[in-house]
């Protein structure tokens, strides 16, 4: 008999637990007319995200280390070193570089940093007014490389609302070639910009 007691107060309580341990709602219509209903409630919890790709990282939605180069080589030809020829293609599909950028809390500003001029390792340098981009995509522009430090910022055009970005071009990059310079490797020291998104 103790046992049987026990046994019902143990399913009472359980019973009695059960509304509050469920997370959806329930009702029971007995007789009478009309349906009964059930309310669940939905939301959708979205981070703020900020994306920048340049080169290799701009084809994944993810962190890349790759940090690819540029490279503008004379070596096959010497004539036209200082006197605005064309260079002989980088390591980026030539001297064209994907970029993508994409964030969902407003305006994205692009900004370029470098530090200092590029050197051969010695006491000669290219300044970084030689070095400039040309982007297929007018909303995704290119900032301006600076002589050295932070340069200004460039504003990447709102794909829809004024919160969402999502744009992908490819920038162009050519070497001006506007003066003979000393031979060597320029950017063995200096040769690296680094690019900046910021969004609020």
């Amino acid at each position: 008999m103790k046992t049987s007691s026990l046994l019902l107060k143990s399913a009472l309580a359980l019973a009695m637990a059960t509304p509050f341990l469920a997370s959806a709602e329930s009702q029971l219509v007995v007789g009478g007319t009309g349906g009964a209903t059930a309310r669940l409630d939905f939301q959708v919890i979205v981070p703020r995200v900020l994306f920048l790709g340049v080169g290799t990282g701009a084809a994944g939605l993810a962190t890349n280390t790759t940090i690819d180069t540029v490279t503008f080589d004379y070596t096959s030809n010497p004539a036209a070193v200082g006197g605005g020829g064309a260079a002989v293609a980088g390591t980026i599909t030539g001297n064209v570089v994907p970029v993508r950028v994409l964030g969902n809390n407003g305006q994205i500003v692009l900004t370029a940093t470098t530090t200092g001029a590029l050197t051969n390792a010695t006491a000669d340098t290219i300044p970084w007014t030689q070095i400039t981009a040309v982007s297929s995509l007018a909303a995704l522009p290119s900032p301006a490389i600076p002589l050295t430090g932070t340069g200004a910022g460039s504003n990447v055009t709102l794909s829809s609302g004024t919160c969402v970005t999502d744009r992908s071009a490819n920038w162009t990059f050519s070497y001006a070639n506007a003066a003979v310079v000393a031979p060597g490797t320029y950017g063995t020291t200096n040769g690296r910009v680094t690019y900046t998104a910021s969004m609020p």
